[in-house]
């Protein structure tokens, strides 16, 4: 339509004494009375105010279709003019305007159901997510054990919780109730378990203090089998434990330790010291050894006997070799004993008939006692082979003088 005014006189007129008419379908009605000048002015006038009219069921119209504005606004408002039509001082199209107006209606109508709509689907859709918040927040306030990630997805559960509008203030409250309602019992349970992490972890303190006391206590012993075997069951029960806090933890781990390496580096040089002496005394009881087997049993037998008599205080002055080498040192050492023997036995069968009968008898008895040394030395029992190397010396000594004296 246009927006001269002077296109809308012809659907009015004035008549002599100026009361002013618009045309309609309906019929002519009044709209108003002018007396300020001519009726050319008059309905000039008339006209601009329906211009008036006209301008603002456009800007209703773009705004309606721009969906800048309230559909329901709208609508309120084109109802309002459509209604006012029939009393509107003005001159104009007003059919056209009316049917304007109308279809203007049904399309508001339209636009607030699509609008209702929207909002019912967009409602429907921030209650399903906030129902899916808080049925996550039940789910973490009744099994998640991974505190700290758990919490910190309650936090963001917060955040994106006051960005979903649209619920209706009731439901929103009660969905609310519920959310935090599940993050209470949540930190309360958070809690209780790190109360009881925390008395945990002081009972482990206590009991790994005791362990390390223990530890350094026998750190300083010399009773090396027993001390290893208990500063191990230490650390196998150190690591059934459970651990401390972390910097209690810490600290008494390297005193545990440091106990530990104690003992263990002073074990290891008395045993690297031990080691060196067994190792010396086997150099040394070897050289006794050649120094044995070099003796001339056949020519001389009893200087051979006199000779072992002083290696044999000798080997016994020096004292322990290592274990993997005594059996076969001894058995060596037996070896010339028994060929020493065996050149008494023959020149003992040598020797006249007319010898005392007590001689014969303490060589009888050298000869067992002999015998008793072999056995002991077989045992391995220190005490034994003491006893038994006294014993055979003494008989030795007796048979010697007694020899001297016939």
């Amino acid at each position: 339509m246009s927006t001269d005014a002077r296109d809308w006189t012809a659907f009015g007129r004035i008549d002599a004494d100026g009361t002013v008419y618009v045309r309609t379908a309906a019929g002519e009605r009044v709209v108003g009375s002018w007396q300020a000048g001519t009726p050319e002015e008059g309905l000039a006038h008339f006209a601009r105010r329906y211009e008036d009219l006209l301008t603002e069921v456009n800007l209703l119209e773009a705004r309606l279709e721009s969906g800048a504005a309230d559909p329901q606004h709208s609508l309120a408002s084109i109802r309002r003019l459509r209604s006012s039509l029939d009393e509107v001082h003005a001159v104009g199209d007003l059919d056209a305007l009316a049917a304007r107006l109308d279809e203007l209606t049904a399309r508001a109508e339209k636009r607030c159901e699509e609008v209702k709509a929207a909002r019912e689907a967009a409602r429907a859709e921030a209650l399903a997510r906030k129902q899916a918040l808080v049925e996550e927040a039940e789910r973490i306030s009744a099994e998640s054990t991974q505190w700290k990630a758990a919490g910190d997805r309650l936090k963001e559960i917060v955040e994106e919780w006051r960005t979903i509008r649209g619920i209706d203030r009731r439901t929103d409250a009660e969905l609310w109730k519920r959310f935090a309602a599940a993050r209470d019992a949540f930190v309360r349970r958070r809690g209780s378990h790190f109360a009881s992490l925390d008395q945990q972890r002081k009972q482990a303190q206590a009991r790994k203090e005791e362990l390390v006391a223990e530890a350094e206590q026998l750190s300083t012993s010399e009773d090396w089998g027993p001390t290893a075997a208990r500063l191990k069951e230490l650390m196998a029960e150190w690591k059934a434990t459970p651990r401390a806090s972390r910097e209690a933890e810490q600290r008494l781990w390297e005193r545990f330790r440091a106990a530990q390496d104690t003992f263990f580096t002073r074990r290891s040089e008395v045993f690297s010291a031990r080691e060196a002496e067994l190792r010396n005394n086997l150099e040394r009881k070897q050289a006794l050894l050649a120094e044995a087997e070099a003796l001339d049993v056949e020519a001389d037998p009893r200087a051979a006997q006199q000779r072992l008599r002083e290696i044999h205080s000798r080997w016994a002055e020096i004292g322990r070799v290592p274990r993997e080498s005594q059996q076969a040192l001894e058995r060596r050492l037996r070896a010339v004993e028994e060929r020493i023997r065996q050149a008494l036995d023959s020149a003992w069968r040598r020797t006249p008939p007319s010898e005392s009968p007590l001689l014969a008898q303490m060589r009888e008895q050298v000869a067992r006692a002999e015998q008793q040394l072999e056995k002991a030395r077989a045992s391995g029992d220190e005490r034994r082979i003491r006893e038994a190397e006294e014993s055979l010396e003494t008989k030795r000594r007796f048979l010697e003088l007694a020899e001297k004296a016939g």
